[in-house]
């Protein structure tokens, strides 16, 4: 019987209030915002943070050990399941899902970071320093941030598609561990901290990739820089999500990130060309292998005797930022994962989520490395002066056809934006959503609310202002999570042992029929 989709009031309401309560906090009083919020992010960063890194290394292999072992061939869905999406467009909406248009901010500057404060401890510009300038965000943006991706995604996923469960939220991947179905009390506490962490990873992206596209439309207008313009970059970007909204899941996400994904590697391949060529192909090859060389030492480097903050300002940043975006990435790529195999998601999400974000960095990061040592444009003086937004405006003027280059790297910003809003949104109105069997989407006006809830976040921490008040918000966001990440391992490994429970035996059939959640 197919039960009909209808508003969860209590996960709405609770978490809307939740997050409007700390929006109109921050607008109230912003000056304490901007004191406060630095604090929170340094203690929590210091007391917790090296539990993220050993997390870290602890799924990567648990995710490898999964694809590997005999359940690796389990099919979602049922093992006669048929894909619902090639791979092609299954591949980009889960890339445009799980990095958005802060992708775009990062690549172009993130190695002006490591150029300043080298890692290890290393003196400022030595060639050694330099190259893990150009190589430290492949790892940062590698496989071990797609792990945390897909965790949530085969959890959520197995029970939703094979085990019946016809709940499309986060406790759904919990529903496994007794006393976290979806309307028991610590399924509904797992669904409203997820609603509200996944506000804060979505306003974290959105905080950084709005100011950007807003420098971006100044100066391809020739107009200056305003807060009431990063506001007019936001309405539309929702503007354009409203409209892949009203088009559903197919026919809008599906065409929103295969436009997206064509836009972005043609302007990749406008700058691959009229860059030097040479450089982008050596500096990813060095950048790659140092990674694969050094790649236990940089998932457990907590640098315990020194003092720069380096692990503090980023790796524990990132690892924060994919924990608390992790779940509706999870919930999103396990809607449209139907028909794929646990070892094709790990595989998929890992290698295709590494690769795509990789070519930023080699070509973008290394483009703007490359005008900085070469006098080009001096990008760090930039960025210290003015900020991050600004100093890609002085990388984007660098490029050939300087102008409609800019434009096309502004238009794809934007689209990156609307499909975070389009999956974000997707996945708060399906959390709020009594039940929502498979192929059935949740309602548009939720939709459409929580994608305002999601630009007022954003626009809330551009107002309090500051690199380290958007960092805060992820790692805020991420803590609680980290704990459902663990009943979510458990939850998947205790319903694939009961369904598949003779040691010897692979699971090529159907398991036997599970009571419904």
């Amino acid at each position: 019987m197919t039960l009909p989709a209808r508003t969860d009031w209590i996960a709405f309401t609770v978490s809307a209030g939740l997050v409007g309560l700390v929006c109109l906090g921050l607008v109230i009083n912003p000056d304490a915002g901007a004191v406060l919020l630095p604090q929170i992010y340094d203690f929590v960063a210091e007391k917790i943070g090296p539990l993220y890194l050993a997390l870290g290394v602890v799924l990567i292999g648990f995710l490898f050990w999964l694809a590997l072992s005999r359940y690796g061939q389990v099919r979602l869905g049922g093992q006669e399941a048929v894909e619902e999406f090639n791979t092609l467009g299954w591949a980009a909406m889960l890339f445009c899902a799980g990095i958005g248009a802060g992708l775009m901010y990062w690549a172009a500057i993130e190695w002006a970071y490591y150029f300043q404060t080298p890692p290890f401890g290393l003196p400022q510009g030595t060639p050694e320093a330099i190259e893990w300038a150009s190589a430290y965000g492949l790892f940062h943006w590698g496989p071990s941030a797609w792990a945390f991706y897909c965790l949530p995604t085969l959890a959520i996923g197995y029970a939703y598609h094979n085990r019946g469960v016809p709940f499309l939220r986060l406790s759904t991947g919990c529903a496994g561990v007794p006393g976290f179905g979806a309307h028991q009390p610590l399924g509904r506490i797992v669904d409203t901290i997820f609603m509200v962490s996944l506000l804060g990873g979505a306003g974290t992206s959105l905080g950084f990739s709005t100011p950007m596209i807003a420098a971006l439309a100044a100066r391809i207008m020739g107009v200056a820089p305003s807060f009431g313009l990063e506001v007019a970059t936001l309405v539309i970007t929702m503007v354009l999500f409203a409209l892949s909204a009203a088009a559903g899941l197919r026919k809008g996400i599906q065409r929103l990130s295969d436009l997206n994904v064509g836009l972005i590697f043609a302007f990749l391949l406008l700058v691959f060309i009229a860059g030097p060529t040479g450089l982008f192909i050596e500096a990813g090859i060095t950048g790659y292998g140092l990674v694969a060389q050094n790649f236990i030492r940089l998932n457990t480097w907590a640098e315990p005797f020194g003092d720069t903050r380096f692990v503090i300002d980023w790796t524990i940043f990132y690892w924060a930022w994919w924990i608390a975006y992790g779940p509706v990435v999870g919930l999103f790529v396990a809607r449209i994962s139907r028909g794929r195999t646990i070892r094709q998601v790990i595989f998929g999400m890992i290698g295709y989520g590494t690769l795509g974000a990789g070519l930023f960095f080699v070509i973008l990061g290394n483009y703007g490395l490359n005008l900085q040592l070469t006098g080009a444009v001096d990008v760090v003086e930039q960025l210290n002066a003015d900020g991050g937004a600004q100093a890609i405006v002085a990388i984007m003027d660098a490029l050939p056809l300087d102008v409609w280059a800019m434009g096309l790297f502004a238009v794809a910003a934007v689209v990156f934006s609307a499909t975070t809003y389009d999956s974000a949104s997707y996945i708060l109105a399906s959390s709020a959503t009594q039940s929502l069997p498979a192929g059935q989407d949740p309602a548009l006006w939720q939709r459409l609310f929580w994608a305002a809830m999601l630009g007022a976040l954003p626009v809330t921490l551009l107002f309090v202002g500051g690199l380290r008040v958007v960092q805060t918000a992820a790692l805020i966001a991420s803590a609680p999570v980290v704990l459902i990440g663990l009943v979510m391992a458990r939850s998947l490994m205790t319903q694939l042992s009961e369904d598949f429970s003779s040691p010897g035996s692979a699971p090529d059939g159907d398991p036997d029929p599970q009571p419904m959640e």
